[in-house]
């Protein structure tokens, strides 16, 4: 099989970005929300920039994470069928009746089986 190759960033590599994304997205945010605040009830005992730094910096890691993981999962498979694709393939089963009644099958083999089992 000859390995096809491509111009894709790795999975690392969205991970990095999607890490940043969110960095950004957060500390804008965090800006935001943390003015708001600071305006609204005042700085308290630490002052405005550490009060500010601190919403901006927790929002600016949540974020991060969370859009981290979120490129990794939304990452392609390498066998190269596109995520589109995959969902316009038939399911396995093709109603729930069908699946009930695999899982009935399933059981009645377990039964059956253990049955032999306790006889022997």
């Amino acid at each position: 099989m000859q390995r096809v190759q491509t111009n894709e960033p790795s999975v690392w590599q969205k991970c990095m970005m999607g890490a940043l994304m969110g960095g950004g997205v957060g500390l804008t945010i965090g800006f935001i929300f943390g003015s708001y605040s600071i305006l609204r009830t005042g700085a308290g005992p630490r002052g405005f920039l550490a009060t500010l730094s601190q919403y901006m910096l927790s929002s600016a890691a949540t974020f991060s994470f969370f859009l981290a993981i979120g490129s990794v999962i939304r990452t392609e498979e390498q066998l190269g069928i596109s995520a589109a694709r995959r969902q316009l393939l038939p399911p396995h089963l093709a109603s729930r009746a069908e699946g009930a009644a695999l899982i009935k099958a399933r059981w009645e083999d377990e039964k059956r089986r253990e049955t032999a089992s306790n006889k022997a």
